[in-house]
């Protein structure tokens, strides 16, 4: 059993790797609250989306279906396929968490983000998985936490700076996931992902409903699942 000093010393260390990815999260969820108001919705449901949604790319993608006047059943369908990536995070992690009582893995699973997740595998990558879930918390609530917080600033700016949804500013979310997927490229199954995804977006581009970013989610999973696979025989 950890001592009390190392359970503090994980999580606090988990929420320090993970403070310049909450620098660049915070456009994020400015922009994000500042569009979601201007798509409609109300600041109590623009901030129920941040707290039982917390995934930004997706959230994105459904203020944006919900403006165009997407029915529902597309808008469920569109954020799960790119949520899908998941999967892949969260079959890299598995081998480090399969142990790990269920207390743990559910809340762990729900906060697992983008960010989250390249801090936590780089570490398990470097250190081992010891002490693991107490960092992998730290990251998740300075995430959650910062999230949150920059939602409402950005309601509160979308209400009294009008206008300030057509400024641009949406760029900064494509920059930190350019800066964040960059240093995974070196992995086979990740730069097949990123490499066929990228091209599926190119060649559906303009399709209705959001429809080249399922396109897109989808060959790109299918794309690193097939490489990784590929890679899981050679080693056989």
């Amino acid at each position: 059993m950890p001592s009390l000093h190392e359970r503090r010393r994980w999580l606090l260390d988990g929420a320090r790797d993970t403070t310049p990815m909450m620098v660049g999260a915070a456009p994020f969820g400015v922009i994000f609250g500042t569009l979601a108001v201007a798509a409609g919705l109300s600041p109590a449901a623009t901030a129920a989306m941040s707290l039982l949604v917390f995934a930004g790319s997706s959230q994105f993608i459904a203020v944006s279906l919900i403006s165009a006047g997407a029915t529902a059943p597309v808008i469920w369908l569109t954020t799960f396929v790119v949520n899908l990536r998941h999967a892949l995070y969260s079959a890299t992690l598995l081998p480090h968490a399969r142990t790990w009582p269920l207390s743990w893995r559910w809340p762990l699973a729900f906060w697992l983000t983008d960010e989250t997740f390249a801090v936590v595998e780089h570490r398990f990558r470097s250190l081992g998985a010891d002490g693991g879930q107490w960092y992998w918390l730290g990251s998740s609530l300075a995430m959650y936490l910062n999230w949150q917080l920059w939602t409402l600033a950005g309601v509160a700016l979308g209400r009294s700076v009008p206008g300030l949804d057509r400024l641009g500013l949406d760029f900064a979310m494509v920059a930190t996931f350019a800066a964040i997927v960059a240093p995974q490229l070196k992995k086979r199954p990740t730069l097949a992902a990123a490499a066929t995804a990228g091209a599926a977006a190119l060649l559906a581009r303009g399709l209705p409903y959001k429809l080249d970013l399922m396109l897109a989610a989808l060959a790109g999973v299918a794309a690193g699942m097939a490489v990784e696979a590929w890679k899981q025989g050679e080693a056989a």
